[in-house]
């Protein structure tokens, strides 16, 4: 079923080049969306710079979680068992098909907007959703691993918010030495 469904989706790129710019768009570039809304809600009044660390915790243990994944589950990309329409930029050889890091990254991403602002992390769910889709349709990921990667990016997003008490510690230290470091780094100036 995942050849099927990875077929049926994958056999799409090619037919528009309208669509297909779309997709390797959403691929490529839609972290800056995400970068985007982060900063809109970084200057809103309720938002503040503990959540904006909390964010970067979120994403800092996706990356080295599905980094680890990469290695432990090697799975090869389709490209390399099967004829696929393949639309650039093509991935290293040696990497793994599971999971897809952009799809992680992208529904952690959601996940930890969603705990904050509902409608903006529906928003961001449905584009996140896109990105795995157009991770398929450039013959670079099995839907499995799209499902595994928006599963990793949603848990560890959760577990971060819901285990926040724990970290708040150590991020209020980061954020006291940051302002105390800034302190003493105008006084020297002056």
């Amino acid at each position: 079923m995942n050849d099927r469904i990875f077929r049926s989706i994958n056999e799409l790129a090619g037919s528009s080049r309208f669509v297909d710019f779309i997709m390797v768009t959403l691929s490529k570039r839609t972290r800056y969306v995400y970068l985007f809304v982060l900063l809109l809600l970084l200057f809103q009044a309720k938002f503040n710079k503990r959540k904006t660390l909390i964010a970067g915790v979120t994403l800092s243990i996706t990356y080295l979680l599905s980094m680890l994944m990469k290695r432990i589950f090697y799975k090869p990309r389709p490209f390399l068992k099967q004829a696929v329409h393949l639309l650039p930029p093509v991935p290293s050889r040696k990497d793994s098909s599971f999971p897809s890091k952009h799809t992680a990254l992208a529904f952690a991403m959601s996940a930890f907007v969603f705990v904050y602002h509902r409608t903006w992390g529906l928003g961001l769910w449905l584009l996140s959703l896109l990105v795995g889709i157009s991770r398929i349709w450039m013959g670079q990921h099995y839907p499995s691993d799209i499902v595994g990667s928006a599963i990793l990016g949603n848990i560890t997003a959760f577990v971060v918010k819901f285990t926040e008490k724990y970290w708040r510690p150590f991020l209020e230290r980061t954020l006291h030495s940051y302002s105390h470091f800034r302190i003493s780094s105008r006084q020297i100036q002056d």
